[in-house]
């Protein structure tokens, strides 16, 4: 077992925000110099938090039983929302704004939401889900950030006056702290439906205070200080965008230019236009970053970036580096952990390739097949414990009995292995493919795929062969790489880095793009899927 040391002695500097109150907090990146500031941020959240009590009853009959689910594209009031809601003692549900009508019903009917914040431009589809759900539309809020803020119901009848103010409780208790549902953040579904995992006030707060004293150890320590802002690009429906923008972005005094949906060429436009100082991506705009021919020194502002959600191999990290300022870093986490529980301080440059070290307050396990703790050196199942792990899923026991051990330690799924104080990614223990009782990890052939000139992206999936399984390809091309290699050329290339046993057997198909989740996880099963209606075209 593995344990990072408990952390004690906090100097005093290190305990709050460092946001001042009219320091700026969030802004729309298309209007940089409209910013709400930390003093307007609390304001709103009071507004707001009235507003749901006294219309609409959210918190009413105590803390913890009432739903209120957000669905909207990036924009810089969202965050007074979810402070709004904890404040009035509800829950958030965070839903994505790429959801269908059914995937919206569905996570309603779970909360069961009471109300629906949409943003205007995903109001259909949450009208429509609310209606599928049986709320009426007098509970479908409309908000809006520019060019100014307002909460509307979509019939028009309820606004918020902005008039009336709730104070949010003080909560000091430790049991309640742990215990409490502050949010819920659904998973990503890539191997099923999508669970509610419960997020608590210590969850929120662990996974912020931290990474966060971390880092402002290793700035005291290089004696450096810098404006801190960051561009909110990624889903505010998932933990990684829920916790970095709200939270710990906050806690660092950084401001946040949101975009109300990625896109690349306003994404480097962005970073050079606004001086941006530091973010947090996943491995696809990364790639881009570092492979597309129009990325120069846009990024030469950045002084911190941190990859995450999905494995990003040693020679994909080098090369996003060399095109910003210093190191990319790469932390590990789930949705169940808050975000990350590895993290690598800014004055270390030693950890390229790996998942950085542990999070101090963690204890991590690598298991066999039988729980059994592995050999030193040796790959396992993480397993962990922390005051960032989730209790559990929402409305879902047997999810939960599957996910923890008798004696409370949460299972992730993600085979890791150990080196030194760092950790590394085999892959998803799912995922592994099976070779004649080899096991091959398609992180791995992904990681030697994509450090090829042409390739631009690149998903492995084992497929079935007589009595096994092998390794198969699917690779989108760079820009203008197409006809410059071949599928034999590049099984050719792999061959070349990889043990015999883990060629890609399977061949390479190429595809126009690979399928990813809107936080850079690879959707395998529409990749299977895929596979197999062109198998079946074949026969």
């Amino acid at each position: 077992m593995y344990t990072e040391h408990e952390r004690s002695h906090i100097p005093p500097e290190y305990e709050g925000s460092r946001a001042k109150d009219d320091d700026p907090l969030f802004a729309e990146a298309k209007y940089p110099s409209q910013t709400i500031t930390k003093a307007r941020v609390r304001d709103l959240t009071r507004q707001f938090a009235y507003f749901l009590r006294h219309q609409y009853g959210i918190g009413s009959d105590g803390p913890g039983r009432d739903v209120v689910v957000s669905i909207s594209t990036g924009q810089s009031a969202l965050g007074c929302v979810l402070y709004a809601v904890l404040a009035a003692d509800g829950i958030y549900s965070a839903a994505s704004p790429s959801s269908t009508v059914s995937d919206l019903t569905r996570q309603i009917k779970d909360g069961p939401g009471k109300v629906v914040v949409c943003s205007e431009d995903v109001k259909g589809v949450a009208l429509s889900a609310a209606r599928e759900a049986g709320l009426p539309v007098r509970n479908v809020l409309v908000l809006k950030s520019h060019p100014q803020i307002q909460l509307k119901s979509a019939d028009g009848g309820t606004e918020c006056d902005f008039r009336g103010f709730l104070d949010w409780r003080r909560i000091s208790d430790p049991e309640e702290l742990e215990n409490s549902k502050a949010c819920i953040v659904y998973s990503s579904g890539t191997t099923g439906l999508p669970k509610g995992v419960l997020v608590s006030h210590q969850n929120m707060v662990s996974e912020c205070y931290l990474p966060g004293t971390l880092g402002r150890e290793a700035w005291e320590r290089i004696g450096r200080d810098f404006p801190r802002s960051t561009l909110g690009h990624l889903p505010a429906a998932h933990i990684a965008g829920l916790q970095s923008y709200f939270v710990n972005a906050v806690y660092d005094g950084a401001v946040t230019y949101w975009m109300p949906s990625f896109n690349f060429d306003d994404f480097v436009r962005y970073f050079a236009e606004l001086k941006l100082t530091f973010f947090f991506s996943v491995p696809p705009i990364f790639m881009a970053i570092a492979k597309h021919p129009a990325v120069k020194n846009q990024f030469k502002s950045v002084e911190y970036a941190t990859s995450a959600a999905a494995p990003m191999s040693y020679e994909l990290q080098q090369a996003a580096s060399k095109k910003l300022k210093g190191v990319v870093y790469q932390v590990w986490g789930l949705s169940e952990t808050t975000g990350a529980v590895t993290y690598t301080p800014p004055d270390r440059t030693d950890t390229m390739g790996s998942l950085s070290p542990l999070l101090p307050n963690v204890s991590l396990r690598l298991v066999d097949e039988n729980d059994n703790d592995v050999e030193e050196g040796q790959s396992g199942e993480a397993l962990l414990k922390g005051p960032m792990v989730t209790k559990g899923y929402h409305n879902n026991p047997d999810a939960n009995k599957a996910a923890f051990t008798t004696d409370g330690w949460f299972r992730t799924g993600d085979v890791l292995k150990k080196e030194g104080d760092v950790f590394y990614l085999v892959d998803r223990k799912k995922e592994l493919i099976k070779y004649k009782g080899l096991q091959v990890a398609p992180a791995e052939l992904e990681g030697v795929l994509t450090a090829h000139p042409s390739v631009a992206d690149a998903a492995v999936i084992g497929t079935k062969r007589e009595d096994t399984e092998v390794p198969t390809a699917y690779v989108a091309l760079a820009s203008g790489a197409k006809g410059s290699v071949s599928e034999a050329e590049l099984v050719d290339y792999v061959r070349s880095k990889v043990a015999d046993y883990k060629r890609l057997r399977g061949g390479v198909i190429f595809i126009e793009a690979i399928p990813r989740s809107p936080t850079g996880k690879i959707l395998r099963k529409d990749l299977r899927a895929l596979h197999s209606r062109q198998r079946g075209a074949k026969i």
